[in-house]
């Protein structure tokens, strides 16, 4: 009961106020821990399970900071997560790790140790500019392409111009989004760097700059645009993994941030599994294709909404 109510983020007061009512004295944080233990079996086996759901076209890497204590001291390390889609078409947690720094030294040993698992046939990398990043999936993942995800890059973007003009900027970037087609989607954006380049220089050399990262998703089927143009989705796991990890403050020692996190995402694991397709198999089918075709496999139809 007590691993439990730690998983569902239960703060370490109110299970006491629980147990006292079960006839129990009362249970201190350190008791809290201690009986979580009985979680890491399960966890470790998650996270050091073979990967035997691929080939998964399309992985998505973010990181979020947490607090430990280390050497006497409270530090910021960073909680690595990839999630990807299965060749079912659900969506999967890969695997979690944490690192001292999201640096250069992080990334690249996360993922080595997910291919050494299993992970294969990877098409497409969505994720944040993370220090270092691009370099690790070169190196590990040759052959999968890197989407910038368009939410974090707007963000970076607009820092480039005064606040008043930031509104003038980011309106006509969101239109390359919305175009119908992957060649127009590239004639927009050198459009969009053509109009910025008079009043706002550094946001036009900015965005030119991405004009191969930010638009990789049209490489792949219309349909499924929404899903890979961006870190939307890890982000809504992350502020369920935030929701639960507030609970604690700082953590012990790093094996109790692995303890809570990489309880959540097995949890958030099982009920992707019970429930519906995150994509179809015909696009994953297409997207399979790009390798030996080499070339985009978008088309025109069913134009989505784009939400900032």
């Amino acid at each position: 009961m007590v691993a439990t109510s730690y998983l569902l983020g239960v703060s370490t007061r109110r299970v006491d106020r629980l147990v006292e009512q079960m006839g129990i004295t009362g249970i201190s944080k350190s008791q809290v821990s201690q009986m979580s233990k009985v979680l890491d079996a399960r966890v470790q086996a998650f996270r050091n399970r073979p990967l035997e759901g691929g080939p998964y076209a399309f992985v998505w890497l973010d990181a979020l900071t947490q607090k430990a204590r280390e050497g006497g001291r409270t530090v910021n390390v960073h909680v690595l997560v990839a999630t990807a889609v299965n060749a079912d078409g659900h969506r999967e947690i890969l695997g979690v790790e944490v690192s001292s720094a999201e640096d250069g030294a992080g990334w690249p040993a996360f993922l080595r140790g997910l291919v050494a698992r299993g992970l294969s046939g990877v098409q497409l990398v969505i994720s944040d500019a993370h220090a270092g990043l691009v370099e690790a999936i070169g190196s590990t993942l040759p052959g999968a392409a890197w989407q910038r995800c368009r939410t974090h890059y707007l963000r970076n973007l607009v820092t480039k111009v005064p606040r008043s003009a930031r509104p003038r900027v980011a309106t006509p970037v969101r239109t390359i989004f919305d175009q119908p087609a992957a060649e127009e989607v590239h004639s927009q954006h050198a459009r969009v760097v053509a109009s910025l380049q008079a009043k706002h220089p550094d946001a036009a050399q900015h965005l030119d700059e991405a004009r191969d990262d930010l638009p990789a998703f049209t490489a792949f089927p219309r349909q499924i645009w929404r899903q890979i143009w961006s870190n939307n989705p890890q982000e809504r796991l992350n502020k369920e993994i935030r929701r639960r990890t507030d609970v604690v403050g700082i953590f012990p020692d790093r094996t109790a941030i692995v303890r809570l996190v990489g309880a959540v995402l097995m949890e958030q694991t099982d009920e992707w599994t019970e429930g519906r397709r995150y994509m179809g198999l015909e696009f994953l089918a297409k997207a399979r294709l790009r390798v030996i075709d080499g070339g985009p496999c978008g088309d025109e139809t069913d134009q989505q909404a784009i939400t900032a």
